[in-house]
């Protein structure tokens, strides 16, 4: 059965599936089929080079495809034919185009293998953001089917967990693989273009009071943290490394009071001289026969803790549930449950550390340039060509100087009392 009627939405509903399944038409090729269990399918006929085409319009039936849209893509399928485009042709490479395109799983370890490992010194954090943040989202999706509106979703929703640096951060790697996808001619697009940060880079400059760093220093052994963790954590203060660099440390990078951190390890890629006070030498304890001072808890994998984990061991230690003593969280006035900082302190992250002790150095006097060899900051301009000299004498003077500021704070000079500046490892 076949007839021609203006569609209309009325038109459709009224249509009633028959014992076998019949046509009908408006004209100029726009049709409707119409299937013995009701299914009504929008198609474009048409004849391209002297054969007759059928070209069904969207992956659904209506009213999933509306008529509006249903009549949007036969007018645009009819400009192609005019023009001389078989757009049933156009489809079917288009659909063995996505058939070839792989899963999200495949894309994201073909680009950390080809590209991360290989040119980016940070493709262990572009790792776990990827398996953390998208796998667990886009795992079985063609990477081809991937739509800026899918990279928004992903983003709004990490943002609204409360983790806006964690959706710059996501941001970041997923573009950067799907521009190399394109690059490298696995994509022919990338979802990304057009987007922003999710959120606004703010200048971290978040210092510790000197009574900050006290109660850090006394509660820290009190988080429910592990004893490397809280070790890594006061050798960053003490020794005003960025925290991924301390928590790699080697003991064949140390030799006596010196501490050389490779250029492979180095985030600017320049080696750099650490001298080690006595409070570091304690912090580190004993070398003989260790690999990493702070090794990775998986004990099959021969690697140390990553900065990542120093940064989740804050974070839980900021934000700690109160419990009954039936061990139900507490709540507070609002029903939320009621939290605690163990640290006793405002939030700070791990690298905030870092820019304390820098700061207290200024404070001290010890000059910028020295400062910044301490930090091993790559100097700027002509300076960077012309002076090679490497500021050991200053950097030991300086870290010196830091030891015995700190050693006040802890002691807290005001009471005279004097408080253990770490924990023994035999003791809990």
């Amino acid at each position: 059965m076949a007839n021609s009627q203006r569609f209309t939405d009325k038109f459709i509903m009224n249509l009633k599936p028959q014992e076998k399944e019949f046509w009908v038409r408006e004209g100029m090729g726009f049709s409707l089929r119409v299937l013995p269990s009701g299914e009504k399918i929008w198609y474009y006929i048409f004849t391209f080079d002297g054969r007759k085409r059928y070209l069904r319009l969207g992956a659904g039936g209506y009213p999933e495809v509306s008529l509006g849209d249903a009549r949007l893509m036969f007018d645009i399928a009819k400009v192609k034919v005019k023009n001389g485009v078989d757009p049933l042709t156009e489809q079917d490479q288009r659909r063995e185009e996505r058939r070839a395109s792989p899963t999200m799983s495949e894309l994201v370890p073909d680009y950390l293998e080809r590209h991360a490992k290989r040119f980016k010194r940070s493709w262990a954090e572009d790792e776990r953001i990827l398996n953390s943040e998208v796998i667990t989202h886009w795992k079985h999706r063609k990477a081809g089917d991937i739509k800026k509106r899918d990279v928004i979703e992903l983003l709004e929703g990490i943002v609204n967990r409360g983790s806006p640096a964690m959706a710059n951060n996501a941001f970041q790697v997923v573009r950067k693989m799907f521009n190399w996808a394109v690059e490298k001619d696995i994509l022919p697009f990338t979802p990304c273009t057009g987007l922003k940060l999710p959120s606004p880079k703010v200048s971290r400059d978040r210092v510790l009071k000197a009574a900050e760093i006290k109660a850090f220093w006394e509660n820290l052994d009190d988080c429910a943290m592990s004893e490397d963790a809280r070790r890594a954590l006061k050798l960053i203060l003490v020794t005003a490394q960025r925290p991924g660099e301390v928590a790699g440390i080697h003991t064949r990078e140390i030799d006596g009071r010196w501490w050389t951190l490779p250029q492979g390890r180095s985030k600017n890629t320049r080696a750099q001289r650490i001298y080690l006070t006595d409070l570091a030498l304690e912090i580190i304890g004993d070398t003989d026969g260790k690999g990493y001072i702070f090794p990775s808890p998986h004990k099959a994998k021969d690697r140390s803790i990553d900065d990542h984990s120093l940064s989740v061991a804050v974070n839980r230690s900021l934000s700690t549930a109160l419990l009954d003593h039936n061990g139900k969280p507490l709540c507070n006035g609002d029903g939320k449950p009621s939290r605690r900082s163990r640290i006793g302190i405002d939030q700070f992250t791990p690298h905030d550390l870092r820019r304390t002790a820098a700061t207290f150095m200024a404070e001290m006097g010890i000059m910028d340039e020295v400062i910044d060899a301490v930090l091993n900051h790559a100097k700027q301009g002509v300076i960077k060509v012309y002076n090679q000299y490497r500021y050991d004498k200053e950097k030991q003077a300086a870290l010196e100087a830091w030891d015995r500021k700190l050693h006040s704070i802890i002691a807290g000079e005001a009471t005279g009392k004097v408080i253990s500046l770490r924990r023994n490892r035999d003791e809990g």
